[in-house]
């Protein structure tokens, strides 16, 4: 059966945004594309969801206060159980170089406003796909590392019974 026979588990969001109405909006019509909805209104807040319940992906808007996207970014790069979680900004187009600045922060991805929902969905999936695949392979690289270590005590033990043999050897062959 092929992987995508499989259903997936629900992706679960955390959208930040302090604009009441957007945010509104932006977790209902989520919502009804099948993702689960955390919502925060600010980088505060967002950072206290992400220690309340797992989240897949950050979508948030770069300008806010009194953190702003690119903070909230940063500090979640610095924390080491949320550094890989995907984090997508929302920015104005009126903005001067928001990309730039959600980049260097650590941003996945940038979606100028205004944006087709379409297109949000479709960055969405393709941000949980790669983040899927690094999980994927960070599982894979894990049970090789444990395969080693277990084929290193193998190894060792092993030489230890060839010593004790050829100690027996020369023993007998006296």
């Amino acid at each position: 059966m092929s992987p995508s026979a499989f259903p997936r588990p629900r992706a679960r969001l955390l959208v930040v945004t302090p604009n009441r109405g957007h945010l509104a909006v932006l977790a209902k019509r989520l919502g009804a594309e099948g993702y689960g909805i955390a919502t925060a209104a600010d980088g505060s807040g967002a950072l206290g969801e992400l220690h309340r319940r797992p989240i897949d992906l950050l979508l948030a808007e770069l300008v806010m206060g009194p953190m702003s996207g690119a903070e909230l970014t940063g500090a979640i790069r610095e924390s080491e159980p949320f550094s890989l979680l995907p984090v997508m900004l929302l920015a104005g187009r009126s903005e001067p170089d928001p990309a730039v600045r959600a980049y260097a922060a650590g941003a996945d991805d940038v979606l100028l406003k205004p944006f087709h929902f379409e297109l949000l969905v479709a960055r969405i999936e393709r941000r949980l796909a790669a983040a899927r695949h690094i999980a994927a392979l960070r599982a894979d690289r894990d049970a090789m590392d444990a395969r080693a270590a277990m084929k290193a005590i193998e190894i060792g033990e092993l030489k230890d019974r060839m010593y004790a043999l050829e100690a027996e050897r020369r023993r007998l062959s006296v």
